[in-house]
């Protein structure tokens, strides 16, 4: 987790598939839930190499501009920045362009976990459930 500084700068790519995408009645365009897992996507998988075995992250916050159209089939990029490292939490800006403009603009925060303390946790919610 040292290794994880400020600053640190990565892109990510997709080809906007029908799964990505919603129609309102026209054609079928690049929807903001699809920005978002892409966004979320893209930022864990810049810090991923850099964590700690028995390391994940986990996305807390996103705040999300989607701020114009992409259809299906364009590509869309992500350009992603790790803003800030506070400890275990990380902070991220994401540009989000297709090929022809920036589509939207993220910040996001991301939380590095222990995979067996947070898979305890669960468990006992899972145990609980069958309560």
């Amino acid at each position: 987790m040292d290794t994880l500084q400020a600053g640190l700068k990565g892109t990510s790519e997709l080809t906007v598939a029908r799964e990505h995408c919603t129609s309102r009645g026209g054609p079928w365009v690049f929807m903001t839930p699809a920005m978002v897992q892409f966004s979320e996507q893209s930022c864990h998988n810049l810090v991923a190499p850099l964590l700690a075995a028995g390391q994940h992250t986990v996305g807390t916050i996103v705040y999300i501009k989607h701020l114009a159209p992409t259809p299906e089939g364009m590509k869309v990029r992500a350009e992603m920045e790790l803003a800030e490292v506070d400890r275990r939490r990380l902070k991220f800006k994401v540009k989000i362009f297709d090929e022809m403009e920036l589509v939207g603009e993220c910040e996001h925060e991301r939380f590095i976990i222990d995979i067996d303390k947070a898979g305890e946790r669960l468990q006992k919610k899972i145990e609980a459930m069958k309560r």
